[in-house]
């Protein structure tokens, strides 16, 4: 699979509270599983999943980091 940029919906905490979720750029670099995919938001890599109902990409850089 070749990288990609794109926008996506991204999770994130803000001091031990849950922000609004807000739209920015990720890379995706692959798919690991059904519609399970490793990206790439601000150096940190994480997971995503794609809704196709709404057309986009949700990652989670707190809870879905890659650490290996």
């Amino acid at each position: 699979m070749t990288p990609y940029k794109t926008q996506a919906f991204i999770q994130s905490l803000n001091k031990g509270l849950m922000k609004p979720t807000y739209k920015d750029e990720i890379t995706v670099l692959e798919k690991v599983g059904d519609n399970d995919y490793i990206v790439d938001y601000k150096g940190v890599k994480c997971h995503a999943l794609f809704n196709w109902f709404v057309g986009a990409y949700f990652a989670d850089d707190v809870f879905g980091r890659v650490t290996e």
